[in-house]
C-alpha cells in the first residue's frame, strides 16, 4: 500500500501542544498517511510523548535529533525519511 501523504512535525519543548497536535491529524477521515515527529532535543517531555503515540499507532514515525538543529534541518530529516 503507498502512502500519498506525510505530514512532517518539527518538535521543540512541545509537551503542552504535541498531543492535540498529534490528536486532530489522526482524526482525520482521510487515514491513509504517515506523520514523522522530529524532536529537536527538546528538554520536557515531548520525544516520551511522540513515542508513546507511535507505539499505538503504526503509522506515526518519532525521531529525535542527536543535537538541536533548528527547524529547517529537522525538516528535511523528516523529507528523507517520508514515504508519501
Amino acid at each position: 500500500m503507498s502512502i500519498p501523504v506525510s505530514v512532517i512535525i518539527t518538535c521543540y519543548n512541545s509537551e503542552h501542544f504535541i498531543r492535540k497536535t498529534l490528536e486532530k491529524i489522526i482524526n482525520q477521515t482521510m487515514q491513509n498517511f504517515e506523520i514523522i515527529c522530529i524532536d529537536d532535543c527538546s528538554s520536557d517531555a515531548t520525544y516520551t510523548l511522540v513515542c508513546d503515540y507511535a507505539k499505538n499507532d503504526q503509522r506515526i514515525k518519532a525521531i529525535r535529533n542527536q543535537k538541536n538543529m533548528g527547524a529547517a534541518k529537522s525538516r528535511n530529516i523528516g523529507f528523507e525519511q517520508s514515504c508519501g
